[in-house]
């Protein structure tokens, strides 16, 4: 018998989406190359989500009392959010196997009843053909869809589609 999960709101702390701090993963000083990751958020028809809350989780550098690798924030009327973080390393994986260096994401919004989670790689970034996680995804256009571009210096950018022919890849968690 297959087990069920319920879901819950985000509240009671939608509040704290106002705090630009927690957007801010740099905010208790840790040191590392800082960087931004900026996304838009669509839903299947094309159309910006400008109600989403957005969660970035990073395994890389390892918690501690300067880096808590957590960060929260809303889209904005554009469909975007940012974030300003460290840039990841490689981290372990099942066994042998290196995952290459990535954040995670969680989405939850207006319409979706469980939250979706994905992944943040990074284009150019080595270990993509030997990442666990990606190697499962044979496709190399949905592959693609969790891979984000530099667009200068230190500012990635991903774009993110809840549905649809360009959908992200989400996992069933």
């Amino acid at each position: 018998m297959p087990i069920t999960v319920s879901s819950a709101t985000i509240g009671p702390y939608w509040h704290l989406l106002d705090d630009p701090a927690m957007a801010d993963m740099t905010r208790f000083g840790v040191v590392g190359e800082v960087i931004e990751i900026s996304g838009c958020i669509k839903d299947g028809g094309g159309n910006l989500v400008t109600d989403a809350c957005v969660e970035l989780w990073q395994p890389s550098p390892s918690a501690c009392e300067v880096f808590d690798g957590f960060g929260r924030c809303r889209t904005d009327n554009g469909g975007q959010f940012k974030f300003k973080t460290v840039k990841p390393g490689a981290t372990p994986g099942l066994g042998n196997a290196q995952q290459a260096p990535h954040v995670a994401l969680t989405i939850m919004a207006r319409g979706l009843t469980k939250s979706l989670v994905s992944r943040i790689y990074f284009a150019g970034d080595e270990g993509h053909d030997t990442d666990p996680v990606l190697y499962l995804i044979a496709d190399p256009i949905r592959r693609n869809t969790l891979i984000a571009v530099q667009l200068d210096p230190g500012v990635w950018f991903i774009d993110i589609s809840l549905q649809g022919p360009n959908e992200t890849v989400f996992f069933d968690i």
